[in-house]
């Protein structure tokens, strides 16, 4: 295997993470139920880093009570070249993605980010991100930054792939979200379905191992995961057979965001000789690097 890294990030998270109301900037339909949500956040935008996560409550209502976790999909400039807006991407499946889904240019939200520790930024031949379900959100952040496009947070990251391949599953082809502006910033888009509406037939894991029989210098590939925890397990364990680096963005329940109600703790082990630790997913995540996972008790093995 290739030797162990750690995931986070070591200078752009030093900030202290904005909390307040900013205002929709858009929240245009992206797919089926699949929304994407631009804020006019510029402390944000300048501070965030492809992988970290925002907390996001609806102002003047108990009901929902506690924030919900989204997951940076990209932080853009203005005119004049300065940051100033955050997307982030979003299913509707429950009371605050309903109401989410009724925002309007010139409403107002209350978020607190970013937080987390993101994606590291390394130089690579070849960034596979696997994805499924919702789990393509932190990607295209991720994509830009791989491919030079755009720079990120207020360290000095230097992030570079070669190449960049999006392996993006879904139940159906009307959930399917992005698709068109991956390829658009020139990443390779292999695309699975449940149903074999489009793209293959079956899991989106059978994409990554027909993808990883082709890699020839495993060392200089990446493999990073979002989604399902299922379907990361069993990409980790792909990655492993090919002895190719895999991070996991985990999506543990977070009621807080900044580690004080400790609901979104995950087992990890540093070094291979350490004993296991419970590390919080959204201060200490919510990136990590595979081996430091007990895998076995995020899904337990079948058969």
């Amino acid at each position: 295997m290739p030797g162990q890294a750690t995931a986070s990030v070591a200078d752009d998270t030093a900030s202290a993470p904005f909390f307040g109301q900013v205002r929709v900037v858009d929240n245009r339909l992206l797919a089926q139920d699949t929304f994407l949500l631009r804020l006019d956040a510029p402390t944000v935008a300048r501070l965030a880093v492809p992988g970290q996560f925002f907390m996001v409550r609806m102002p003047a209502t108990a009901d929902p009570l506690l924030g919900r976790a989204f997951a940076l999909w990209d932080a853009l400039r203005d005119l004049s070249g300065q940051p100033r807006y955050v997307e982030l991407g979003y299913l509707v499946v429950g009371k605050m993605t309903r109401a989410m889904r009724r925002l309007r240019p010139g409403d107002l939200v209350e978020i607190w980010g970013p937080l987390g520790n993101g994606f590291p930024a390394l130089e690579v031949d070849h960034l596979v991100m696997v994805a499924g379900g919702i789990g393509q959100t932190p990607f295209p952040a991720l994509a830009r930054e791989y491919l030079g496009q755009n720079r990120y947070g207020t360290g000095q990251r230097s992030a570079r792939a070669a190449r960049v391949t999006l392996c993006y599953g879904t139940r159906t082809a009307s959930l399917l979200a992005g698709v068109d502006q991956f390829r658009r910033l020139g990443v390779e888009v292999r695309i699975s379905t449940d149903d074999g509406s489009a793209g293959h037939p079956g899991r989106v894991t059978e994409l990554l191992q027909q993808l990883l029989q082709q890699v020839s210098h495993p060392e200089t590939a990446l493999v990073v995961c979002c989604g399902p925890e299922p379907m990361m397990v069993q990409a980790a364990r792909i990655a492993r057979q090919h002895r190719v680096r895999c991070l996991l963005s985990l999506e543990a329940p977070m009621a807080c965001g900044i580690g004080v109600c400790c609901s979104c703790v995950v087992p990890v082990k540093k070094t291979p000789d350490a004993p296991w630790d419970y590390c919080r997913s959204c201060l200490q995540g919510p990136v990590f690097d595979a081996e430091e996972l007990e895998l076995s008790q995020l899904v337990p093995e079948s058969g």
